[in-house]
């Protein structure tokens, strides 16, 4: 697409559509060990090898039992049962239950052979080395695991997609599973771009300022499973920033582009990225505050971004579009919505129609409940970001929030 359809504003789910329908559904994979598989996205279902548990085992420290023999016990009128020994830990259960016996087992003990279910040691009260008295009746199954009662051989333990957890590895560990296919993780230059730039290291020189957006965007990348890919600040020379722009699409999968993307004459991102491999700027602008001159496209087959020089904006709009990006071509399920406070509004707030508005705010509580105070201020304050406990999101036509109004604060 050409410049023609620069600044006709679309919203972040439209841009997203425009460019969804030119990148693969397939990502790559390779076969990781799990030491290297945390954060990585499972590229096929991962199914259970075997049941899980092996074997039935006990659920609590107590004494195997078979349920009838314990029918009818109470404090006035307990079961007398026989302890027949103790189950060995870390070892087959071979001795069976006879009737009116109990074997000593502990959390995790093989159930030996006969017996139906598991007293809880609280629930007993010993007469001597050999014999114990019962003061509740067992149900038959209490207190025991059964075999494949977690996992069937052949069950699907994890989906493709699946974006894997310390839980999911541990998981994947008891089943002697210690090799996965994952989808190898998308590469994500940032550059960033402006006269007054200079890297976080730097000493500015008046009316410069550091850096902020190459740092906080590569987290954000790393954060939704991307590496990155640090190409420094260009200047605003036309063929320095085409310059440093090809050199990052040359070795990245995926490139964001932070300032230079207002819609003003001393500003060319748009044309650098129109230039740079088709079909181009995909949109120009999206319906969002803060964050809308954005910029989407494709370079032959690789996106790119131009997203707004101030942090918060380009924050908010990392957000919108470039993490689902990186799912997309992480091959991820679409994500959970956030985790969101519920609260209310501690003043109201404008918003104009046709456009979804972003507001940090500030969490407190107030007589038990939760309220949110908006943090007013241009979006290159960065300590905004800071004093901000999240986002409240004013919906696309909405025209604005009274105060005491509940609303959703989405996790910055």
């Amino acid at each position: 697409m050409t410049t023609d359809i620069f600044f006709q504003i679309v919203t972040p789910a439209e841009a997203l559509a425009r460019l969804f329908e030119h990148l693969p559904g397939i990502p790559r994979s390779q076969h990781i060990g799990l030491d290297a598989a945390l954060g990585r996205v499972t590229a096929a279902p991962i199914n259970s090898p075997e049941d899980s548990p092996a074997f039935a085992r006990s659920a609590m420290d107590g004494y195997a039992v078979r349920a009838a023999d314990t029918f009818g016990a109470s404090e006035s009128l307990p079961a007398f049962l026989t302890v027949d020994g103790e189950v060995p830990m870390g070892a087959a259960a071979e001795r069976p239950l006879h009737p009116a016996t109990a074997q000593l087992i502990h959390t995790g003990g093989m159930l030996p052979p006969r017996a139906d279910a598991v007293v809880m040691v609280e629930y007993t009260q010993p007469v001597d080395e050999t014999s114990v008295e019962v003061l509740r009746p067992a149900a038959p199954g209490q207190h025991v695991i059964q075999a494949g009662e977690d996992l069937a051989a052949g069950d699907v333990l994890l989906p493709a997609g699946h974006q894997l957890r310390a839980q999911d590895l541990g998981v994947l560990a008891a089943l002697g599973i210690t090799e996965i296919d994952a989808t190898v993780r998308p590469v994500v230059g940032v550059l960033s771009s402006g006269d007054e730039i200079v890297p976080a290291g730097s000493q500015p020189a008046p009316g410069q300022v550091r850096d902020v957006n190459a740092t906080t965007l590569a987290a954000l990348a790393r954060q939704a499973g991307a590496e990155v890919r640090d190409f420094g600040v260009a200047p605003d020379v036309r063929s320095e920033l085409e310059r440093r722009t090809r050199e990052a699409l040359d070795t990245c999968d995926l490139v964001v582009i932070s300032a230079g993307s207002s819609v003003s004459t001393r500003d060319m991102t748009a044309h650098v990225i129109g230039s740079v491999g088709k079909p181009g700027v995909l949109a120009h602008g999206i319906a969002v505050k803060p964050g809308k001159p954005t910029i989407v496209a494709l370079a032959d087959g690789k996106p790119v971004f131009g997203l707004p020089g101030n942090p918060v904006s380009a924050m908010v709009v990392f957000g919108l579009v470039v993490e689902p990006t990186i799912r997309r071509l992480l091959g991820a399920a679409p994500g959970d919505d956030p985790p969101r406070r519920r609260a209310r509004l501690a003043r109201s707030l404008a918003s104009q129609t046709g456009r979804i508005d972003f507001v940090p705010a500030a969490l407190h509580q107030r007589d038990g409940e939760w309220w949110a105070t908006p943090v007013l201020g241009p979006s290159n304050l960065i300590a905004t970001l800071v004093r901000a406990s999240g986002l409240i999101r004013i919906p696309l036509d909405a025209g604005g929030l009274p105060e005491g109004a509940w609303v959703d604060v989405e996790p910055f």
